[in-house]
């Protein structure tokens, strides 16, 4: 019997056994001997020899491929003077042994969100399987006083191909996982590449990320495609064309194309065990993914990913009572949510293959978990809409019914939305609205997918500021490298169609938070955050820190307060839902939503809406509104006691204008005055007028005159601040 036929014959015997068993996934957790990824691009990077092969971070490789080690600590642990290393044992036969890696020093721990956390300790060592079979290392952490023992086991394995792959992973005992894969652009990255279908510059050089097992080190004959390819004779074709892959060798055929074994490890070891979980890889780390997709100038995703706040989601808070934050929080919680399955609490970071599930879901595009309605907090809003930006709203939403919330709630250092809510402010809903309806921008409609429309805009390597903004950053502005605002960049290009050539997310519209300039949506948006901030205890202070003493009123203008701000777009998302809400927020504390200085209840009132404001004088009497106001007179009447004296004359002497029987006495006043002298003429009628600026309107002084046939001497007061009038004299009716 061949080795071929065995092995089938030992896996269709084992897929009961098969069917109850769970795969065990490898994780950035806790005290550990670590695989590091290498990539192509960090090799050029590192100046490590051209020679130097890459890695995905896995346990379970090919023989003669190699597992850089390290040895990764708690932050924390103190006391570490170094680490015995030791292969404790090894396949009969094998001379494999421990040796010193080639990683430099001064290359960090590969995942940025565990840099924060962990720190390597000992040298780092490099084993390379020289056998198939099993490896187990063990490297002693010594400490002051003590010491601590760690262990990892290594599969070394050879390359079998997706049809042994298929005869447990089809459907029936286990889940179809190869039907969905075969849909995908991984299954046929190298035959639409040869035959010059998804390609036009595909060569030799390329085959190795997108074939199974392509390692041309001296002694990496593991089945692999190079191993193949050396027995068959095949050489690459002269020209990209239809036909090529099917006139290769069938036995090259089933190790082309990016398949199980290529982000699983070998799988031989995993076959000839009858499933034996432990001798194949599941790993969650971008490394994984990135020893292919991570190489200038073509692939580009993993270095912008590093520079995005995905790749340091938080370590805290998790753990075995947190399920509602490693939801989010954790890559390995957010698989989890999205299929269903309790959540585990241990940590990794968003990783390529959280948002992107490597086996294809057939009907989702670009290979996204999760694409389906999510409904917010409140109950009653689902958003269906977002295209590929639904995947992102699946977690950046609010975790509180806003209106149950801020109603049975007391206020505290953890009060409000709960940070990531972009999804509701696109959505212009879940926030206090206290009763109105608040209008809506159009973004969550016109923009393409959402959230990747705007924030995953492709940028050019060659561009100065590839890998801080757009792309897999995540980012649509960078604050450049210098303080000069000249340097920002921000990618407005989705934005001209509708509103121009702007080249800032900030660009003016209107002036929303009333201080009588118009500057940008942002810098507006964040004026009106700083004036309801001064509304809330700490009264004056812009900075809001809710406590239990805040009022229902006050926790109601809070929570919006935080809900624009966390945010973190300033109205970008939805600009007339931010300002709506901030200025019902500010109306609520103050009665003043129109930010005119007047009470809004007093505006209606008098007046029956809001269209005047404080410096309006709707009685031409001198007094403005904001004055009526405050002096309890009657804006629209001159004299609001009837005792014929002026409200403004009252309120100039001191007198009550709102009590008839207080009348003002004999005050004589000195003011500044001019003299205007004009001829006149027996029968005729003249008015002396006054402006302030010659294309404003004339204003009439005083009564009007008969004429003398003499010339006429007339005071006109300046007493009003020493404003600069021009003065004329016009023929009255």
């Amino acid at each position: 019997m061949n080795k071929n036929t065995r092995s089938t014959s030992l896996l269709l015997a084992a897929l009961a056994l098969l069917a109850s068993l769970e795969t065990i996934v490898v994780h950035a957790q806790g005290n550990k001997i670590a695989a590091r990824p290498l990539t192509p691009q960090e090799i050029k990077d590192y100046a490590l020899p051209t020679a130097t092969q890459p890695s995905g971070g896995l346990y379970t490789v090919g023989v003669g491929q190699p597992v850089y080690l390290e040895v990764e600590v708690q932050q924390n642990l103190a006391g570490v003077t170094g680490v015995n290393w030791n292969l404790a044992t090894k396949p009969l036969g094998s001379a494999a042994a421990l040796q010193a890696s080639p990683l430099p020093t001064n290359m960090p721990i590969y995942s940025p969100g565990d840099r924060g956390a962990l720190k390597i300790v000992g040298d780092r060592m490099l084993l390379r399987p020289d056998l198939t079979g099993n490896y187990l290392i063990t490297a002693q952490v010594l400490i002051n006083g003590g010491g601590l023992m760690l262990t990892q086991a290594v599969s070394g394995g050879t390359y079998m191909g997706n049809n042994f792959c298929q005869l447990c992973h089809s459907g029936g005992f286990l889940p179809d996982t190869m039907g969905p894969w075969s849909l995908t652009a991984h299954a046929g990255a190298f035959s639409n590449a040869i035959d010059g279908i998804s390609t036009t510059h595909f060569s030799q050089n390329c085959i190795k990320c997108h074939s199974v097992g392509y390692d041309t080190f001296a002694g990496a004959t593991n089945g692999g495609f190079d191993d193949i390819q050396a027995l068959t004779g095949w050489t690459f074709p002269g020209e990209l064309t239809n036909g090529n892959f099917a006139a290769m060798p069938q036995s090259l055929r089933e190790k082309s194309n990016v398949q199980c074994e290529n982000c699983h490890g070998p799988g031989s070891e995993h076959a000839y065990s009858l499933g034996d979980i432990k001798k194949i890889s599941v790993s969650m780390s971008a490394g994984d993914c990135a020893q292919c997709h991570d190489s200038e100038p073509y692939h580009l995703k993993a270095q912008e990913w590093n520079n995005s706040r995905h790749a340091i989601a938080t370590r805290y808070p998790t753990g075995e009572s947190r399920s509602s934050c490693v939801r989010c929080h954790s890559g390995l919680g957010f698989v989890d949510m999205v299929d269903g399955k309790p959540q585990r609490t241990d940590y990794e970071a968003l990783t390529c293959a959280v948002c992107h599930d490597p086996h294809g879901p057939t009907n989702n595009p670009s290979m996204l978990r999760k694409v389906g309605p999510v409904t917010l907090a409140d109950n009653i809003t689902t958003i269906t809409n977002g295209g590929k930006g639904q995947l992102c709203i699946s977690c950046h939403i609010g975790r509180r019914d806003a209106v149950t919330y801020v109603e049975t709630t007391t206020g505290s250092g953890n009060f409000g939305p709960h940070y990531g809510v972009q999804g509701d402010m696109i959505a212009g809903a879940n926030a206090v609205t206290y009763g109105k309806e608040i209008a809506s921008s159009a973004h969550g409609s016109v923009v393409p997918e959402t959230c990747v429309g705007c924030h995953l805009q492709e940028v050019s390597a060659s561009a100065p500021y590839f890998g801080n903004v757009g792309g897999h950053t995540f980012l649509p502005a960078w604050d450049g490298p210098t303080a000069d605002p000249a340097d920002d960049i921000h990618l407005t290009g989705l934005c001209t169609g509708c509103h121009g050539p702007i080249e800032s997310f900030d660009f003016k519209r209107q002036d929303y938070d009333g201080d009588g300039v118009t500057e940008g949506v942002q810098t507006e948006v964040k004026g009106l955050l700083d004036q309801l901030g001064m509304l809330l205890p700490p009264i004056g202070s812009p900075t809001v820190t809710v406590t239990a003493s805040y009022t229902k009123s006050q926790l109601r203008a809070a929570f919006n307060h935080k809900f624009v701000k966390d945010d973190g777009s300033y109205g970008v998302h939805n600009l007339s839902y931010a300002v709506g809400l901030l200025k019902a927020s500010i109306a609520d504390l103050t009665d003043d939503a129109d930010h005119d200085g007047v009470s809004d209840t007093w505006e209606i009132a008098k007046f029956g809406s809001l269209i005047y404001d404080g410096n309006d004088d709707n009685d031409n009497d001198g007094v403005k509104n904001a004055l009526e106001l405050a002096a309890g007179t009657n804006p629209l009447v001159v004299d609001s006691d009837g005792d014929g004296v002026s409200d403004y004359a009252e309120l100039q002497a001191g007198s009550d204008p709102m009590n008839a029987s207080d009348i003002p006495g004999f005050i004589v006043q000195i003011y500044n005055a001019a003299e205007v002298e004009f001829a006149s003429q027996v029968g005729l009628k003249y008015q002396v007028q006054k402006v302030s600026e010659l294309t404003g309107t004339w204003m009439n002084m005083g009564s009007i005159t008969n004429g003398t046939g003499n010339n006429i001497s007339m005071p006109v007061s300046t007493r009003n601040g020493g404003a600069q009038n021009f003065f004329r004299v016009v023929q009255a009716p």
